[in-house]
This record gives C-alpha cells, sequence and structure tokens, in this order.
C-alpha cells in the first residue's frame, strides 16, 4: 500500500539545504537568520501549499471522499460532490420541504371571511403558518388551508418540524372577528421532511454511479422513488402480471412514524415521482406497467439473554440491547438485481449469540446462552430469513 503524506515544512527546508550545500559545495552557516536558510523556509512554504492544494484535488476526483462545501476557485465557485450528482443525472440534494395542514376553523358568526396570507401559530412546534386561501365564513365550521412560513430558529417552518397531527392546535395570531382563534388539525396535506443530509446525498450519487437508470428496470424505481423528501428506502417488486408493487420506508422524522411508515401523501408522491419527472413528463415507468406504492411492515423479535451473569448488569443489559438494534436494523430483503451486495437479509442466533458474547466477555462476564424469537410466536428460532424465495415487505427490525 502506498502512502501519500504531506511533509512537514522541516523536512522540505532541510531537503533545500541540503541540495543548496551540494549546488555550493559548503556548509550552509546554521544561524537561523542566515539568508540561504530563511530562503529555503520561505520556498517551502510554498511547496507545503502545493502539497496540501494537490491532495485536496486528489480526493475531489472520487465521490466518496469529494468535498460538500463551497469552493471559490479563479472567480467559480464550485461544490465538488454536488457537480458529481449533477454530472450523473440526480441533481443537487433535496432541499426541506414545507408542510401544508387543512385546519378546522370554528366559526361563531356566519358573516365576512378571512383572507389569504393571514397568520397562525403552533405552541406545540413554535412554527408559525399562513392560509393560503381566503375563508368565506358561512357554516359552523370551515376548512382551511395553511402553510408553515417560519419558526422559532429563524428559519422559514421547512422541514419535519412543520408536520402535525390531526387533533393538534394551531391559533391565529391576532383575533380575528367571527372565528374562535384556535384552529384543530384535520389533516396534513403535505408532509413535510428534513433537506438531505451530506451522507444521504453522497449516497444517493454513488448509488447512481452503480445502479445506472435503464428505462423501467427494477433500480429505476428505486432511484426515482428516493427522489421524494423523507423517503429513505424503495424496494420494487414483480406484481400480479402488468404491475410493479412498490414498497416505501420514510424517515421517523418525516412520516411521524418510529417505524418510517409513509405517509399517504408520501406514498401519493413516490408514485408521481416515479411517472413523472421534475419538468411533469411521463419519462419514467413504461407506459404500459400499472403502479402500486405501499407502505413497508415490520417484524419483531424478541432476544432473551439466558443466566447473564456480570457484575454491572444493567449497563450490560443497554449494550447488548444497542448492538442488536444495530445488528437488527442493518437487515432487509435481497431484490435480485436490485440490492447491492453483500447480502444482508438473514438474522441468525449465531450472529446474535456472538454480538451478546463480546459484550459480555468484555465486561467480565457470562451467560448461558440466548434465543431468538419472532415477536408474537411461542417458539424459538435459529434463523429468519427475509425476503428469501418470495415476494416481501421491507423489514426494519426492532428489538
Amino acid at each position: 500500500m502506498t502512502t501519500i503524506e504531506t511533509p512537514a515544512v522541516k523536512d522540505i527546508s532541510d531537503n533545500i539545504i541540503a541540495q543548496l550545500e551540494a549546488i555550493l559545495n559548503q556548509t550552509i552557516p546554521i544561524l537561523p537568520k542566515g539568508f540561504n536558510r530563511t530562503i529555503a523556509k520561505a520556498i517551502a512554504g510554498v511547496f507545503i501549499l502545493l502539497y496540501k492544494y494537490g491532495g485536496w484535488i486528489f480526493l475531489q476526483l472520487f465521490v466518496r471522499t469529494a468535498s460538500f462545501q463551497e469552493t471559490e476557485i479563479l472567480g467559480k465557485k464550485v461544490t465538488p460532490l454536488i457537480e458529481w450528482g449533477r454530472l450523473i443525472g440526480i441533481g443537487d440534494p433535496v432541499g426541506a420541504t414545507q408542510a401544508e395542514l387543512l385546519v378546522d376553523i370554528t366559526v361563531e358568526v356566519q358573516t365576512g371571511s378571512i383572507t389569504a396570507g393571514t397568520l397562525l401559530t403552533s405552541n406545540k412546534n413554535g412554527v408559525n403558518y399562513l392560509l393560503t386561501a381566503s375563508v368565506v365564513l358561512d357554516a359552523a365550521i370551515k376548512q382551511g388551508n395553511i402553510k408553515a412560513t417560519s419558526d422559532t430558529q429563524g428559519g422559514n417552518g421547512a422541514g419535519a418540524i412543520g408536520n402535525m397531527d390531526p387533533g393538534d392546535v394551531v391559533s391565529f395570531v391576532n383575533p380575528i372577528p367571527n372565528v374562535a382563534r384556535d384552529t384543530t388539525v384535520d389533516s396534513q396535506v403535505v408532509t413535510a421532511a428534513d433537506g438531505e443530509t451530506e451522507a444521504q446525498y453522497r449516497q444517493r450519487v454513488i448509488d447512481r454511479f452503480q445502479k445506472q437508470p435503464q428505462g423501467g428496470a427494477g433500480v429505476d424505481y428505486e432511484i426515482w422513488g428516493e427522489e421524494v423528501a423523507g423517503i429513505v428506502g424503495i424496494f420494487p417488486y414483480t406484481g400480479d402480471p402488468g404491475f410493479v408493487d412498490v414498497y416505501a420506508e420514510a424517515t421517523p422524522a418525516s412520516s411521524g412514524s418510529p417505524d418510517g411508515i409513509p405517509t399517504s401523501a408520501q406514498l401519493s408522491a413516490v408514485e408521481t415521482a416515479i411517472t413523472f419527472d421534475s419538468e411533469g413528463n411521463q419519462t419514467r415507468k413504461p407506459v404500459n406497467a400499472k403502479l402500486n406504492v405501499f407502505a413497508i411492515d415490520r417484524i419483531g423479535f424478541d432476544i432473551n439473554v439466558i443466566d447473564l451473569t456480570v457484575e454491572d448488569e444493567a449497563t450490560v443489559q443497554t449494550s447488548i440491547e444497542d448492538a442488536i438494534v444495530t445488528y437488527l436494523l442493518g437487515r432487509a430483503p435481497f431484490i435480485e438485481g436490485v440490492t447491492p451486495l453483500p447480502r444482508t437479509d438473514r438474522i441468525t442466533l449465531q450472529n446474535i449469540e456472538g454480538i451478546i458474547d463480546d459484550i459480555v466477555t468484555a465486561a467480565g462476564g457470562t451467560f448461558q446462552s440466548a434465543t431468538l424469537i419472532k415477536t408474537g410466536e411461542v417458539f424459538t428460532i435459529d434463523a429468519y430469513s427475509l425476503g428469501i424465495g418470495e415476494k416481501s415487505k421491507l423489514t426494519i427490525i426492532t428489538f
């Protein structure tokens, strides 16, 4: 293995002095302010800059190490990783979206109207919302559409922070004649999602290099569906004749579900993204392919550690649980031609016991054995296989 390291300024300076001594055939005085030694250190500083810039440029040649920071070079501002994304065809990182809610407005006197742009706020999340269209007060309960517009963090209200649950209260900032100050959230029209992180965007660029669009192949459905804000997993299967069944996974923050179960709005957005491009043209799934978009399901497991003997049992139990959760969350079905290798669709008791043994041994303890039980079942299994030999939904496993 070749290691490229930036030399120290002193090393370069000493090398310059050595070359000068060889050319002049005399020893350079050791006085630190000597002319030749001063010049050598100045030149060494220049070489260090060249080393550093050369090393930085080398890292930009690869998606995995390209910088995500904007850099200005010769008057042009570039962000190397984003330039890679644009070059391969996935565009810029997905930005945060703003939530839109449908609220029930209690009308006290049925006369007049509320104008578009009226400001409301939520004490629950500190987000301000604007009424997107005027509402005529001609019934006891009127519905209005509101959109997140700002928040206490100084932002524009974008991101999962703007999402709210049915029954939550959003209040008019200023009293409005003929209506109650508090409104109640009826439903979420647009589910907001946080902006794509550097790690998520980088992985998406890498995935696109590894999985080039093929005009309707399985990986295409994954690429298209994961363009939707808040969607982090797309799993396509061959459905009934003429159908493609797609299962979607969302981030907990965007979906409001700790299990990442997408909302109906997100599922609808996935279907749209698989069908239409950003210009609204139907350039994606084959015209004769029919589409079903479903939310993921969950399979749970109970892991029991038998006869655990260790000094600090509570701490070790927490460590075991964290390690097993990490292992299980890394399991997923294998879809031929879509899921990259190595396969992660097997959960084995051997692996579980290995994780437990590492932690217990490090803590100076012992245990007899462990059991792996599918939640709701009464039998212990040695291995549970996900998605092998059958169409299956994605399962994110919880401990």
